[in-house]
């Protein structure tokens, strides 16, 4: 038998490294005023979405996403259900550049996360004894676009004379 090398590759500590390190709820609301008892609700309820994200810096290379959803059920005037949820997650990014980080924060830890709240939403439902509720696909990719347009729309022009 020959002796074979079976030594680990060194690892670069200048490697890009984006890594969840906790996911959680960081705040969690669901109100039903009447239970599954509304009165004249024929078919399914019209539903109100509204999902957000925000990126905070939590120490040097560690940053806190929520994904926020806010979700309201109603038949007519009557609410049926209200949902309010904020799935939060840490993610470990380092060795990126500005914009690099910039699309982890807005797009590719939203993503990850939306999967978290996408259950939750189903399960607080349900519990609240109304059908599930599934959250659509989202596109932070877009959310992340028309954000970076509006950003440069505000800076002032690089060639304007004063």
């Amino acid at each position: 038998m020959t002796d074979q090398n079976t030594a680990t590759p060194a690892v670069d500590p200048n490697a890009p490294v984006v890594t969840p390190q906790v996911v959680y709820l960081k705040d969690c609301s669901f109100e039903s005023p009447h239970g599954p008892f509304v009165g004249g609700l024929e078919g399914q309820p019209a539903v109100n979405l509204n999902i957000s994200t925000r990126a905070t810096a939590l120490a040097q290379d560690l940053h806190e996403v929520v994904v926020q959803v806010h979700l309201e059920a109603k038949a007519g005037d009557k609410v049926v259900w209200l949902l309010e949820l904020q799935q939060a997650g840490a993610f470990l990014v380092k060795n990126l550049v500005a914009t690099d980080v910039a699309q982890v924060l807005t797009i590719m830890a939203p993503n990850y996360l939306l999967s978290y709240a996408r259950s939750t939403v189903s399960e607080l439902v349900t519990k609240g004894g109304f059908p599930p509720f599934l959250l659509p696909l989202v596109t932070f990719e877009a959310l992340h676009a028309r954000a970076a347009q509006q950003a440069a729309a505000q800076q002032p022009s690089a060639n304007s004379v004063n």
